[in-house]
């Protein structure tokens, strides 16, 4: 999950709000395990402390321990491994204007077999990764 699929789900006023709560709804229904890392996680409680509040940051918190110690979500961490191969991707992609979150995130996937990643980032896609849910 990238951040944009989280903050689609949490935040009411986003304008994915309504296709990802569904999809995330999809996702539990089917019981897929969902993966994030800690840098994506980190990214959306930054996201939501300085654009809804702490109150949902907390919120959103608390929903990602449920979800982890429920078995429904599983948190990667970025070792010292995975920040160097972002590195190479962040150095390389000069021209693209590239999170370093997101360079994490490629670098996992690069070493992960993941089927789709839940965001709306189009760089995911110029990377190689199935976004879902597809936008209309």
């Amino acid at each position: 999950m990238d951040s944009g699929g989280w903050l689609s789900v949490v935040i009411e006023s986003d304008r994915y709000h309504e296709v990802g709560k569904a999809y995330f709804q999809s996702m539990i229904d089917l019981g897929a395990l969902a993966l994030t890392t800690d840098f994506v996680l980190d990214e959306v409680l930054t996201r939501l402390r300085y654009d809804v509040g702490h109150g949902k940051a907390a919120e959103f918190l608390a929903l990602v321990h449920s979800a982890a110690d429920g078995g429904a979500l599983s948190i990667q961490r970025i070792t010292e491994k995975l920040w160097s191969k972002a590195e190479v991707i962040f150095l390389r992609h000069a021209d693209v204007r590239l999170s370093f979150t997101d360079c994490t995130s490629f670098a996992w996937l690069g070493d992960n077999a993941v089927e789709e990643v839940f965001g709306y980032d189009s760089h995911f896609a110029i990377m190689g990764h199935q976004l879902q849910p597809r936008r209309q």
